[in-house]
């Protein structure tokens, strides 16, 4: 893991190495086997990949156009050959990695839904994310959990196959670790038993990823994905849930579904629809039941995408430099489908490599518009609403000071090549539809349990670039 501030790099070593997992790789792979190397050298070679150092140099296999990543599942190369799947990504400056096993000849390379390890890896990543992240803040913390955390994946991952994801559950030290359950019916992820009455609460979350150009040689592009938590109190060593998915009629139907290691059984054609693929009318689209044994604490039920036909907010942003001044024009509209009904919504407009800003004249036709306090961003607070119309619009005119070390700087947007960048959240919504049926909830334990759900629509990375100039087609900044 490496923590990243600006250009210092400062190094947690954390890791952890199974040995057995390394001798069973190697008997389902064959000849096609390839070892894994020093931990140093794979750090190496994992910060190459994601392009964390050596980023201005061209290095073929990896930034040919001909290999463009669209998850989180990397090759990474090394001297004994490609490592693949590497799983990793970037969280709060913090890297997170790991490598499943895969059960079977990795020539060809088989799909990615069928490597069962690829789940259980994500799972626990994504535990030690919860894990660490209340403490991102405060380097002396941080360093402590990640000291405590070769003990607690002992626990959770004690022979290379995670048995409790959740590792905030879990004791720091050997001398608290609690013997395991005596009832042989009670899985491994089930930490402990509830007493009470039997609830269970269950949230979906859609984020949406944008972005727009306004150009008739650039196509937009949006991607949703999804997310299932659930928190299920209920008396028992192993209780049985089961739990159903439904979208409207004519929906897009959900793809690239991963399930919680929990889920005991599946429809298959739930698990083979994949967004790479184009889309047919033999796709299942529900409903979406798992069956699971649920964990003691709170845990994601199942992640998904969907290819959804338009974006929630449709917008044009227009950047001219006249003189000492940048003219702007800012339009924005809610899709009639969209719930008009935010939490908040908020538009930001970052001005790059210029000083501050010393002189605004604007008019908006619903909202507010903010200056930052370093005066080089613009906020226009939408609020929770969008006018009947669904429309609204900025115009304005923008001057600026001299430019110091302390304003914002971004080596891509340069010149007038720029964006506007939407927040917002829309609860009791989801952009494909999907929702949780309470009352086809099953659970097979005595009393009637309380049943809770909600859902929730996020923007994440959604953008507008600037129509009046080029704009990259892929973009992701490294400090978000």
């Amino acid at each position: 893991w490496e923590k990243m501030h600006s250009f210092k790099m400062i190094l947690f070593p954390c890791h952890r190495r199974y040995p057995t997992v390394e001798i069973r790789a190697e008997t389902f792979n064959g000849s096609t086997h390839v070892p894994v190397p020093s931990d140093s050298a794979f750090l190496k070679a994992l910060l190459l990949e994601l392009r964390l150092i050596d980023d201005h140099i061209f290095v073929e296999h990896r930034d040919t156009c001909t290999r463009i990543n669209h998850s989180s599942v990397y090759s990474v190369r090394t001297e004994g050959g490609d490592l693949w799947p590497v799983l990793a990504f970037q969280e709060s400056g913090l890297i997170y990695a790991c490598l499943p096993l895969v059960e079977e000849s990795l020539e060809p390379r088989p799909p990615l839904l069928t490597v069962t390890g690829l789940s259980q890896g994500l799972a626990l990543l994504l535990g030690i994310v919860e894990y660490i992240s209340p403490s991102r803040k405060n380097e002396a913390e941080m360093s402590t959990k990640i000291g405590q955390l070769r003990n607690l994946l002992i626990q959770a991952c004690p022979l290379g196959t995670p048995l409790n994801t959740n590792i905030r559950s879990l004791n720091s030290s050997f001398d608290d670790i609690q013997e395991m359950p005596t009832d042989e019916n009670q899985p491994a992820w089930r930490s402990n038993t509830y007493k009470g009455k039997p609830q269970v609460n269950i949230c979906i979350t859609e984020k949406v990823k944008c972005m727009q150009y306004d150009k008739r040689d650039v196509v937009d592009t949006w991607q949703v994905y999804g997310a299932v938590n659930c928190k299920c109190d209920i008396e028992g060593s192993a209780p049985n849930v089961t739990i159903s998915l439904n979208l409207p009629t004519n929906a897009p139907p959900l793809q690239d579904i991963v399930v919680h290691h929990c889920v005991t059984s599946v429809d298959p054609a739930m698990l083979t629809s994949t967004s790479a693929e184009p889309l047919d009318d033999s796709v299942f689209n529900g409903p979406y039941k798992f069956p699971f044994i649920p964990p003691s604490d709170s845990f994601n039920l199942c992640y998904y995408t969907s290819q959804v036909p338009v974006p929630p907010i449709l917008g044009c942003y227009q950047l001219t430099e006249e003189g000492s001044q940048l003219k702007i024009t800012v339009n924005l509209k809610l899709h009639e489908s969209i719930k008009n009904s935010f939490e908040y919504c908020e538009a930001r407009i970052p001005f790059f490599n210029r000083g501050p800003i010393t002189q605004l004249e604007y008019k908006v036709s619903y909202g507010q518009l903010d200056l930052s306090r370093e005066k080089s961003l613009l906020i226009w607070i939408l609020g929770q609403k969008f006018p009947k119309s669904l429309e609204v619009s900025l115009t304005g005119a923008v001057s600026f000071g001299t430019a110091d070390k302390g304003h914002l700087t971004d080596y891509v947007c340069t010149g007038n090549t720029a964006y506007v960048k939407l927040y917002f959240r829309i609860p009791d919504f989801t952009l494909t539809g999907c929702y949780a049926d309470q009352h086809s909830v099953q659970i097979f334990v005595p009393g009637k349990p309380k049943i809770t759900a909600s859902r929730e629509l996020i923007s994440s990375d959604y953008y507008i670039w600037n129509s009046k100039a080029p704009a990259p087609t892929a973009y992701k900044t490294l400090l978000d």
